[in-house]
């Protein structure tokens, strides 16, 4: 050796490893994965387990694991509505759908939800990748989408809602995400990888608590969307907006000085007089413009500051808020653009989409949104009026009316802005915010259920199930 070289000891190779992960696997450890795992974080990110648990693979207790229907969705209501991962909140899947997909009766068999599956998300973007989601019947025959996989558990071993519970936990995410595989375009999991995850075979008793947690959050989510509706209701007795106007003739004749000279479009669709019967039901010479106030400069956001970022997968379908990632500014889509305040309400632009419009709360101040949102508020209209305003049938059949564009219709700023938008009476405002707070609280009670519940099951792997358990009952209780 030269004497300038200094020799390679273990305080050398601690400065080099300084901030990095290594694992050391034998060859013949690596080939025992079905998959021969061999890319370095499947090693590096494992999780530790609790000695004093029994773990199991997942895929013991399955009764069995299946795709979703791969067949092209629309938002008119033929067909039978069906769940994307758009759908899929706090661990619960939503209580009612954007899409339909047509089938028959006998594919439909095949593939029709049955109440606690559990649906787990196996490809898209690596923070929702592995979204998990419990199914509870609503009377209302439903499927799913094929980027989605259905888990049956045994109900003896595994509970649905344990199984859901787990999945959602920091030790579920970290498995489900050492097994992912990264491209350029989208993170996928093999639903066998997912099968050989080992889970925590806890007792049967905390299972059935976190089963009665669940339940409990879905009643509450269910009330919360039953208030919502009491608040579209109050717009729609006192206002009469609240119902689309079909028009008896389905073509228009129209002159270029009244149409292209004046709109810019040629499409028919454009003219349908639907959309004029909606425009003379609104008797309102206000506009989008002249209403509200729009929030459409771009913010930059600073690479080593930490950011809730919001995007449309993230938008339930009573105008809140959930599953909300936290990102480095360097770490973010170049879409995240737009900051948002308290009381401020967001409206997608993206056709196919624009039922997702949100109103931002205290837990979302100083947020990022996607450029695929318009946000805005109003010095004449409370911001939960405006919120229900968006969603109203009326105004979200004029915005896709002026949707345009091939590959990603949306609806363009000036035909957004031109929209028409009815004045409100101030005690009927009063009445619609009263619902929708009323709305959120519960809502908001039902997902701190849920984050009880998730919080009980990584207490459990990692200070045992007695005191979990206790402390799960008396956090349940609180929230009854």
């Amino acid at each position: 050796m030269s004497p300038s070289v200094e020799p390679f000891d273990e305080a050398k190779y601690m400065a080099l490893m300084d901030g990095l992960e290594c694992s050391e696997v034998l060859f013949s450890s690596a080939k025992k994965n079905k998959d021969f795992r061999v890319d370095s974080q499947f090693y590096t990110m494992a999780t530790n387990r609790n000695i004093g648990l029994d773990y199991c693979p997942i895929g013991r207790y399955l009764i069995s694991t299946q795709y979703g229907v791969s067949k092209d969705m629309n938002s008119d209501g033929y067909g039978y509505p069906i769940y994307r991962m758009n759908e899929i909140h706090y661990s619960l899947c939503d209580l009612t759908t954007a899409k339909y997909v047509e089938l028959t009766s006998e594919e439909f068999d095949e593939v029709k939800l049955n109440s606690r599956d559990v649906l787990f998300n196996r490809t898209n973007s690596f923070e929702f990748v592995g979204r998990t989601g419990i199914y509870y019947d609503s009377g209302v025959p439903q499927t799913f989408a094929s980027y989605l996989v259905r888990l049956i558990p045994d109900n003896i071993h595994i509970y649905s809602e344990y199984l859901a519970a787990f999945l959602s936990t920091r030790f579920g995410v970290q498995e489900v995400r050492r097994r992912a595989r990264q491209s350029i375009n989208q993170t996928n999991v093999n639903p066998e990888e997912v099968k050989a995850i080992e889970i925590p075979l806890l007792k049967r008793e905390f299972q059935e608590t976190i089963r009665k947690c669940y339940e409990k959050a879905h009643q509450l989510r269910k009330d919360s969307a039953k208030t919502y509706t009491e608040a579209e209701v109050i717009l729609t007795q006192k206002m009469g907006i609240g119902k689309t106007i079909t028009a008896g003739e389905a073509t228009a004749i129209k002159s270029l000085s009244a149409s292209f000279v004046t709109s810019g479009r040629l499409d028919a669709e454009y003219y349908q007089p639907k959309y004029e019967s909606i425009a003379q039901k609104l008797n309102t010479s206000e506009t989008v413009l002249s209403l509200c106030n729009l929030y459409d400069k771009n913010f930059v956001p600073q690479d080593k500051e930490s950011y809730q970022y919001i995007e449309l997968a993230d938008v339930g379908q009573s105008g809140d808020i959930s599953g909300v990632d936290i990102q480095y500014g360097s770490d973010l889509p170049t879409r995240a653009r737009r900051i948002v305040k308290t009381g401020q309400v967001i409206v997608s632009s993206v056709e196919g989409s624009l039922q997702s419009c949100a109103l931002i709360t205290d837990d979302y101040d100083g947020a990022l949104c996607s450029t695929g949102f318009y946000v805005l508020d109003s010095d004449c209209i409370n911001s939960e009026t405006l919120l229900v305003l968006f969603k109203s049938e009326p105004m979200q059949a004029l915005m896709k009316q002026r949707c345009s564009g091939s590959i990603l219709a949306a609806i363009g700023k000036d035909e957004f802005l031109s929209m028409p938008l009815p004045k409100i009476n101030d005690d009927i405002q009063k009445e619609i915010a009263f619902k929708v707070q009323e709305s959120f609280a519960l809502r908001r009670k039902s997902k701190q259920l849920l984050d009880y519940a998730k919080q009980a099951v990584e207490m459990a792997i990692e200070h045992g199930e007695d005191v979990s358990l206790e402390w799960l009952k008396s956090k349940a209780n609180e929230e009854v």
